[in-house]
């Protein structure tokens, strides 16, 4: 497999990383079968795991913790993040420095590790000074706790926002961002790709399957629903006209896959991976099925006239819907925010 620079880490990764959501209370409940799933992915040379403390409320990163025991820790480059709720206290969320700091332990005592290779911030926090955030992950690392850190779903003027702060306040910086991509979500192509290539960062988009909606499970005629319909139902209620029109998109998309000689799946790594400035794409597995159908894709070159086709059917720079962005502003999602009498 050949490997890919992780921006400017000095860290080798594989094109593929293997995104652990799908393990524990989420997708797989079965622990055994989770590790056996994560077993195989390094044997197929895979050798990059991403997990977050929140996903099935720390589970996850327990499972991944039991797989690392069976395997040489040394080679494997293990990312997890922080900054969702956890528990019922009100200070167990978000990226002040007491919860950062606190939380990273907590994650180190789950995975039974003493280092974790990348550690990322997984939202930004519009309540927090990026400056604290970005002092207790310095501190983290100057510790030797952590190895790189990094950001997730942060735009673009927030991304150059911390990098400004690291630079003018002495502290170290993101090194990678891990935004949403995908045939059906490529806004980050208009301005986080390029503010990313600008800073050396390494990037590692989170479902370039678009949620399923790229997996083949959708199209004409099938069942089109997800598991994860109940909690996100912005990105799959068919009433949503950018997810009807997703869709749509589906069927033809099928159809550019089926003239290639590929699955929609192939397809669609494919073209993530085809960016310049992607590190590996995070794929998320619930099954040894779903692993297998993805282990291809590294290998697959797009034509130049299948990408302007592709193009042609997803303008670049554009989300079909725009919920599927994975983070807006709070002055967007409240009414008060935005006027100045009216609060």
């Amino acid at each position: 497999m050949e490997y890919h620079s992780l921006g400017r880490t000095g860290i080798r990764v594989s094109p593929l990383c293997l995104g652990a959501m799908m393990f524990g209370a989420w997708g797989n409940p079965d622990h055994d079968d989770s590790i056996r799933i994560i077993h195989r992915a390094v044997d197929e040379g895979i050798n990059f795991i991403d997990t977050a403390d929140v996903y099935s409320a720390g589970e996850s990163e327990e499972i991944v913790g039991k797989a690392l025991s069976g395997l040489d820790r040394s080679r494997i480059v293990l990312a997890t993040k922080v900054h969702a709720q956890m528990g019922d206290d009100p200070n167990a969320r978000g990226n002040s420095r007491r919860w950062i700091i606190e939380e990273c332990e907590h994650s180190l005592r789950r995975l039974g590790t003493d280092y974790i290779d990348l550690y990322q911030i997984h939202r930004p926090d519009e309540a927090v000074d990026v400056d604290q955030t970005l002092g207790a992950l310095s501190d983290l690392l100057h510790a030797g706790k952590i190895r790189a850190f990094g950001s997730s779903t942060f735009p673009s003027e927030q991304i150059v926002e911390a990098q400004w702060i690291a630079e003018r306040r002495g502290r170290e910086r993101f090194m990678t961002e891990q935004p949403p991509y995908s045939l059906l979500v490529r806004g980050i192509e208009r301005d986080v790709l390029p503010t990313a290539q600008a800073y050396g960062m390494g990037v590692i988009p989170w479902s370039p399957l678009a949620g399923g909606w790229l997996s083949g499970r959708f199209g004409e005629g099938k069942d089109n629903t997800s598991r994860r319909a109940s909690r996100i139902p912005t990105r799959y209620d068919l009433s949503i006209p950018g997810n009807q029109r997703k869709l749509e998109l589906v069927t033809e998309l099928s159809s550019v896959a089926e003239e290639a000689g590929l699955s929609l799946i192939e397809l669609a790594l494919a073209f993530v991976l085809e960016h310049p400035a992607i590190s590996a794409a995070i794929i998320g597995p619930r099954t040894m099925e779903q692993l297998e159908s993805q282990l291809s894709a590294p290998s697959i070159v797009l034509e130049p006239a299948i990408l302007d086709r592709l193009d042609e059917i997803v303008a670049p720079g554009t989300n079909v819907n725009a919920a599927d962005a994975g983070w807006s502003p709070q002055a967007l999602e409240k009414a008060r925010l935005r006027r100045r009498h009216y609060r």
